[in-house]
């Protein structure tokens, strides 16, 4: 294991060499490899929460790591809510963590 990475698996063989990919996660300079999505580079640099829930703040991760399950929002540049496990990282990406949101009403309230 590498800085968090498995290169060496023991069934599917060594990881071949890539070009490292510079970025930031919320002003934070991170490197992550060529073909690495978000969520994967994310993970190899210690990087576990990635979110909070919009109303009760509660932490939230990579869930299910395809797409389906929404947990692994993040904000990239100016594009809200993307989902950090389908999202490939670029040189330069600027990826920000999702914060709890004021919530207008409390609950069991009506506008």
């Amino acid at each position: 294991m590498s800085k968090g990475r498995i290169i060496d698996h023991p069934i599917l063989g060594r990881l071949d060499e890539r070009e490292e990919v510079h970025f930031t996660f919320d002003e934070n300079k991170l490197i992550g490899y060529e073909g690495e999505t978000i969520a994967a580079a994310l993970l190899a640099n210690g990087e576990r929460v990635l979110r909070c829930h919009e109303e009760t703040g509660k932490l939230r991760g990579i869930y299910c790591n395809i797409g389906h399950c929404m947990e692994c929002r993040v904000n990239v540049g100016n594009q809200k809510s993307v989902r950090a496990c389908l999202t490939v990282i670029q040189e330069g990406m600027e990826v920000k963590s999702g914060r709890k949101l004021p919530t207008p009403f409390k609950k069991g309230e009506t506008q």
